[in-house]
């Protein structure tokens, strides 16, 4: 009953800055944690930052800690990753997910995902 699109991926140097957006629409009064993952090819989904809904409330994978920011705006039903200080490392898809109940890194509690968005940092 959530439908989430990411956008605002793209190729960057390293050092640079992306803002990730990703808009959510159907049963969203019901949301309660927000999140970014990422996934680069190979590898296991990897969490990035997290965010509940009414609090504000914000969690960080150590690895970017200091250089990303998730905020949500409600009155458009939109959470952002800001991305500062890129690393090639970085280099992955992105997805946004939504849970009824959960909040926190592990995939499990997210009910609804998006289809992922390229964010390629180039050395």
């Amino acid at each position: 009953q959530v439908q989430l699109v990411e956008s605002g991926g793209g190729l960057v140097q390293a050092g640079g800055s992306l803002r990730l957006t990703c808009a959510a629409s159907g049963r969203t009064f019901s949301s309660y944690g927000m999140a970014w993952f990422r996934q680069a090819p190979g590898k296991e989904r990897e969490f990035v930052a997290a965010i509940t809904w009414t609090g504000g409330t914000t969690y960080y994978a150590a690895s970017v800690k200091g250089r990303f920011t998730i905020t949500r705006d409600s009155a458009k039903n939109t959470v952002y990753l800001q991305m500062n200080s890129l690393k090639p490392e970085d280099t992955a898809v992105y997805f946004c997910a939504v849970g009824d109940y959960g909040f926190g890194s592990d995939p499990g509690v997210y009910h609804y995902w998006g289809h992922g968005t390229q964010v390629t940092v180039s050395s």
